[in-house]
């Protein structure tokens, strides 16, 4: 069996250990990459004795979020929204809520895109509201609100800021929310599976449970209103696969087309705000959020976007890897079941095995140059600087390295020092020069890592480039790596 096919077991095994630990009722998930799904899988009973499918619908809560904030980011590309003007041009009621301080802005839709508006953490209270009306919204808003901070200063998790969200894509779009993000996103997609409503579902709808006594308790379904824009679709494992693909494709070197420029698309996936460690805790990894999805750093795969969804009876979660397109949704039907954590633990695992074995041993990867979308000149340039000093080690001349790399090489380590030092190295490990790299590693475009094997362990070599068109090497490291005895 394959690593991959290997690791497609484990995840499989981790959805169905946790409907046999009675986590949930059911579990239902997806493996998805550049092509768009392809694996999945479910566990327990969907509600008529089979196990749930990619096609089985589930609600995915705030994952909804993402859809909300690309449907407004088609109105301010067509020119029809500006995301520094304040809510109370769409949203006059919120003009009779006082400000925490004298010299506090009105929240902007900018701010309460990127969860900065200063609005407190309110998810069990909104998780309540998602069908009252415009009017019960505005008198919330009349009546008041607390702020945990200034607009604009902070990050905290807001639902109240989505569903004010909501109401500005209706005044500008003259139509209810669930309409324009049906007829701007879901539909252009072909999510036809992807709803608001479960009477609109097309498939069998997954019930929500709760536990109590021992036992599972039916939660019953909400309908749409002022607050759908917070959580309120219902999707299945393979439109919500399809919509991550989709997500995802802007940071490729083919971005699929769509009613949301890839421009937009890669902004909704950038660091707008720091996400504080206390709300994700445990986590080793720097989190921030941008537009209706959360962005994590990894030392390993890089940038990580996702979003999770919880709703009365319902856990959901989708993630993929910026670099590589691969990711995972899944789904599970009991409150608070926090399916993110077996999804985060299935991505890591597919990670792991999608990641190209060094020849060595020493399991570095050997994708080249990090490929990012408008990269290719750095990556020409990362590549024939990489050619240019692999000759250099191999016949060092001081005019040629002047040609190859920019004046503070020479300053940072007279060329003197650096050719004894190469030299050494190459000799400690045996270095075979003319070898091609049995391993390479990558950051950016513009930095490259290799390995060169040797008869007693291997050398690393590294550069990275100055920022000039003509991909000069602003970095030169060569060292030596002995072999475990």
């Amino acid at each position: 069996m394959s690593p991959w096919d290997t690791a497609v077991a484990q995840v499989d095994a981790l959805f169905r250990d946790r409907v046999d630990r009675g986590v949930a009722p059911s579990s239902a998930w997806g493996v998805f990459d550049r092509t768009g799904l392809v694996t999945s899988g479910g566990h327990g009973d969907r509600g008529d004795g089979q196990r749930p499918d990619a096609d089985t619908v589930y609600r995915i809560a705030s994952c909804t979020k993402s859809i909300t904030a690309a449907t407004l980011l088609t109105l301010v590309s067509d020119g029809r929204l500006d995301l520094d003007a304040p809510i109370t041009a769409f949203v006059p009621a919120f003009g009779a809520v006082p400000l925490p301080t004298p010299d506090s802005p009105v929240p902007t839709v900018r701010m309460l895109l990127t969860m900065s508006a200063g609005f407190p953490t309110d998810d069990p209270w909104a998780d309540r509201q998602e069908s009252i009306s415009d009017a019960e919204l505005d008198d919330v808003l009349r009546g008041g609100l607390l702020f945990d901070s200034v607009p604009g200063t902070r990050f905290a998790y807001s639902n109240l800021g989505y569903a004010l969200l909501g109401r500005v894509v209706a005044v500008v779009t003259g139509r209810p929310f669930t309409q324009a993000a049906r007829d701007t996103v879901l539909r252009p997609l072909g999510l036809d599976r992807t709803v608001f409503s479960a009477a609109e579902a097309q498939g069998p709808v997954v019930t929500g449970f709760r536990p109590h006594d021992g036992d599972w308790e039916p939660l019953p379904m909400t309908g749409p209103g002022a607050f759908s824009s917070i959580g309120g679709l219902f999707s299945t494992v393979r439109d919500l696969a399809r919509w991550a693909t989709h997500l995802g494709s802007a940071s490729s070197d083919a971005p699929e087309p769509g009613p949301v420029s890839p421009a937009d698309r890669r902004l909704m996936q950038q660091a707008m705000r720091v996400v504080p460690s206390s709300v994700v805790p445990g986590s080793s990894r720097a989190t921030a959020y941008g537009f209706g999805l959360f962005v994590e750093q990894d030392d390993r795969f890089g940038e990580l976007v996702s979003h999770s969804g919880g709703y009365p009876g319902f856990s959901a979660h989708m993630r993929w890897s910026a670099q590589t397109g691969l990711g995972v949704v899944a789904f599970e039907n009991a409150t608070q079941a926090k399916v993110s954590t077996a999804a985060q633990q299935a991505h890591d695992l597919l990670l792991d095995a999608a990641r190209p074995a060094a020849s060595d041993g020493h399991g570095d990867t050997t994708t080249g140059p990090v490929r990012r979308p408008g990269a290719e000149p750095t990556i020409r340039a990362t590549r024939a600087a990489q050619v240019a000093v692999t000759g250099l080690l191999a016949d060092w001349q001081d005019d040629g390295a002047d040609v190859v790399c920019t004046p503070n090489v020479a300053m940072d380590v007279p060329y003197d020092r650096r050719r004894r030092a190469i030299a050494a190295a190459v000799a400690e490990v045996g270095a075979d020069l003319t070898a091609a790299p049995v391993a390479e590693q990558s950051s950016t475009p513009s930095h490259l890592r290799w390995w060169l094997p040797g008869t007693c362990g291997r050398l690393r070599v590294e550069i990275r480039l100055a920022p000039g068109a003509a991909g000069r090497v602003q970095t030169l490291t060569v060292v030596a790596e002995p072999a475990e005895r």
